[in-house]
């Protein structure tokens, strides 16, 4: 699954495919994100909601 993310180093938005989706915080404020890698290896992570998480982490499996 492709998605969108900002990368900060270049400053730019790019497109890469989602390899994890993960949560973060409590269980009472819990935030949703999907992670990827660019070409070099460096991280990216785009804060998704809820809904777009679910349908994502069902693709992605």
């Amino acid at each position: 699954m492709k998605h969108s993310f900002y990368d900060v180093k270049a400053k730019a938005k790019v497109t890469a495919d989602v390899i994890a989706c993960v949560t973060f915080g409590d269980a009472g404020r819990k935030r949703y994100a999907f992670k990827a890698k660019t070409a070099d290896g460096r991280s990216l992570t785009a804060f998704v909601g809820k809904d777009v998480w679910e349908k994502g982490k069902a693709q992605v499996k």
